[in-house]
């Protein structure tokens, strides 16, 4: 009895795969998780349709008894919110395009050219992967107030284009490719640029793909830098702006949720549309290096 429960649960050809038992097991705690994992949203989702005077109640309902969009009007009707969500978007998107262009770029170089100093170099980015951003916070201010760009998108994005996990992890991603493959573009007469353009980046478009929605959702949720570097409500991101306005307006729970669910609906878009790209982007380095 005692070993018919164990083949259940483990397979003893396959010590790694679970039995039937088990995965049922498996599935169990795997949905409870997830609809652990989905009350805060949909929490989120009811009160923003929930009439800020109903918000109060308690014990509170599951259901909203009078479903109203007044709180997204009320929103959407702030007078420097479509300016968060403008300069949100300018500082995700052009962040991200410049971080896949850099880290594309300089992890050929890392993974696949040898030039002098390129191994000091590159454990010198792995060295910097492990300082917190709240180290450099202070100094990164500093020449950031000198230079003259606080409170203008030049002090949102250009200290943030430089990112060492996206030049480790596109590195990772080109280390995987064949050098015979670029040697035989070599011999064809290829130049670098072109070994780059047309053979490297059509192979590594999995990993520019995660890197693209790691860097995009870090950098629309992104709330420390934004708040240090801006100081006019116009320049606010949104997920400053919607902390600044919970201040203004404390008790208007329902227009809160209603915010937070409009900015949670760019990162939702973007998981889903790119959804495929995320199991190869955490396998990556499992076959080489």
């Amino acid at each position: 009895m005692l070993s018919w429960m164990r083949s259940s649960i483990v397979n003893p050809e396959h010590p790694l795969r679970p039995g039937p038992w088990g995965t049922v097991l498996v599935l169990l705690i795997l949905g409870v998780l997830g609809f652990l994992a989905l009350i805060p949203l949909y929490w989120m989702f009811v009160t923003s349709l929930t009439p800020s005077v109903l918000t109060m109640e308690f014990p509170p309902d599951l259901f909203p008894k009078q479903p109203s969009l007044d709180n997204f009007r009320s929103i959407l009707e702030r007078p420097n919110f479509r300016w968060w969500v403008l300069n949100s978007t300018i500082m995700a998107v052009t962040i991200t395009a410049m971080t896949l262009v850099l880290a594309s770029t300089a992890g050929y170089a890392f993974g696949k050219l040898r030039f002098a100093g390129s191994r000091p170099l590159f454990w010198t980015h792995i060295l910097a992967m492990m300082l917190p951003f709240e180290a450099i916070l202070v100094p990164l201010f500093i020449i950031v107030v000198r230079m003259g760009m606080v409170d203008t998108y030049w002090g949102l994005i250009v200290p943030l284009l430089a990112n060492p996990f996206s030049v480790f992890l596109m590195k990772q991603f080109i280390q995987t490719l064949p050098t015979e493959l670029l040697d035989s573009a070599r011999i064809d007469g290829a130049s670098e640029v072109q070994v780059f353009w047309h053979v490297v980046l059509p192979l590594v478009r999995p990993g520019l793909a995660f890197l693209g929605i790691i860097t995009f959702v870090a950098q629309w949720n992104s709330f420390v830098w934004p708040l240090v570097v801006t100081n006019s409500s116009e320049m606010r991101t949104l997920q400053v702006g919607l902390v600044l306005l919970r201040e203004e307006v404390p008790l208007f729970y329902g227009m809160h949720m209603a915010g937070a669910v409009l900015a949670a609906i760019p990162v939702v878009l973007v998981f889903f549309a790119f959804q495929r790209y995320f199991l190869r982007g955490v396998t990556v380095g499992a076959l080489k290096g």
